[in-house]
């Protein structure tokens, strides 16, 4: 075990080395290694997703569904939240430690050329190797970055989906939302169905355009299916085949019921190719889906809630959410920030509708000083304390809150995950627990 231990902790250090790299988009290098790898990632039936935000949870979900039908099902996202290992899961569970450093030695062995992969290429390649051997059957894919030359991108997928579409990563991807819309749009293949929710005309004529001339058949969201919301996250969904109603799914924010009908339309989809799936056997999995941080109460009294919120249009989500679910209560805001993202407007989202903020910054070497966020924060929160230790501003922020308050951990998904693990070590008299559905 210890060897194991030390051969991890080893592993993950090499991994985490490859950061310095940077980010380097192209399809060559992944290609590469697959090929000597023997193409794992052709072995198996894949869904790609792509999106500004939502892809993580629709992923997530239509895994969880496949899995329920009795599919040994693989599940690729990124980041993680506590460790490496949450990036690859299988049939509902993450790999362990030693086929952490199996995979990658696997994959270290395949690489060819002279270009150094980078830590999202090797563990994409990991992702596949691993699915490919475990003999999954379906595997559903997130992508990192935009799509065409994402390394997830060398799959050929039975379906695609792009969740939505908003500005970001600028630098890479482009500054308008027609540019973004055609770089997510390259996961689109010939004859392969896509669905999708981008609702703005711009980015949704690029989407039908690209898609057009591969000859792909496009379901959008608000055209080929739409949904109707109800009580108690509940809604009637109006599909390409079905009307389902009384639809639930479990995890919070209004959004989710969004990504919850680009699931099942997807759902209908391989309905359509053959694939058994109830009414009832995608309800339950809808009503039991648990995905972490991402809007995750973890704490009664005081509540405390979880979310990634790491671009403009998840702060505004999350933003919009505090106000209208938490409107009269206090709300205590523990934030942090990578450099790379558009912090000032983020700020404004997430800081409008609290009146308490702690200025925090998770351990990577991409975060934001505390500093700067404190001073960006001023116009929209009088209260304000600097803590950069996380850990140390969960704790302030527990200390602060009466058992009516709210707090919220929320900018970066790094952030997320360190205060997942301060509040496990403090083990709160009223924590609601890691693996518990969302009440």
């Amino acid at each position: 075990m210890h060897t194991t231990s030390a051969k991890y902790d080893a592993c993950l250090a090499e991994m985490y080395g490859l950061r310095r790299f940077g980010i380097k988009l192209g399809l060559d290098t992944i290609q590469g290694i697959l090929a000597e790898l023997g193409n794992p990632h052709q072995r198996f039936s894949a869904i790609h997703v792509a999106g500004t935000n939502g892809k993580g949870s629709v992923a997530s979900t239509l895994a969880h569904i496949l899995r329920l039908a009795g599919f040994r099902v693989g599940l690729y996202t990124s980041p993680h939240l506590v460790r490496f290992n949450e990036r690859i899961c299988v049939n509902g569970h993450p790999i362990d430690d030693q086929q952490v450093v199996d995979a990658y030695a696997a994959v270290k062995q395949a690489v060819r050329g002279d270009r150094t992969p980078t830590f999202f290429e090797l563990t994409t390649a990991m992702a596949f190797s691993e699915f490919g051997r475990r003999k999954v059957d379906w595997a559903v894919i997130e992508t990192g970055m935009g799509g065409r030359l994402d390394a997830t991108n060398a799959i050929l997928p039975a379906l695609a989906i792009i969740t939505n579409i908003a500005l970001e990563h600028r630098d890479y991807l482009g500054g308008t939302l027609a540019q973004i819309a055609a770089e997510k749009a390259g996961i689109i293949k010939p004859l392969i169905p896509l669905v999708t929710g981008i609702q703005q005309k711009t980015a949704r004529s690029v989407i039908y355009r690209t898609a057009e001339h591969l000859g792909a058949p496009v379901y959008c969201k608000g055209k080929a299916f739409r949904l109707r919301r109800e009580a108690n996250k509940c809604f009637t969904y109006f599909g390409l085949d079905h009307t389902w109603r009384q639809m639930r799914t479990n995890l919070e924010g209004r959004h989710q019921a969004d990504n919850a009908a680009l699931v099942l339309a997807t759902c209908e989809l391989l309905m359509r190719n053959g694939l058994t799936l109830s009414r009832d056997l995608v309800a339950r999995g809808l009503a039991s889906q648990y995905w972490p941080g991402r809007l995750e109460v973890v704490c009664k009294e005081p509540l405390v809630i979880l979310d990634g919120a790491h671009n403009p249009a998840a702060a505004r989500l999350l933003g919009n959410h505090l106000a209208r679910r938490y409107a009269g209560r206090r709300i205590i805001m523990v934030v942090g920030i990578l450099k790379d993202k558009p912090y000032p407007v983020m700020l404004k989202a997430l800081l409008k509708p609290c009146h308490e903020a702690i200025f925090t910054q998770p351990k990577i070497h991409r975060a934001l000083p505390a500093e700067r966020l404190e001073s960006c924060g001023r116009p929209w929160v009088s209260q304000r304390t600097i803590i950069p230790d996380v850990s140390s501003a969960v704790a302030a922020a527990l200390a602060s809150a009466t058992a009516n308050d709210v707090v919220c951990i929320a900018g970066s998904l790094y952030v997320v995950g360190e205060a997942q693990q301060a509040l496990q070590a403090m083990e709160a008299p009223n924590s609601i627990g890691s693996t518990d559905p969302l009440v």
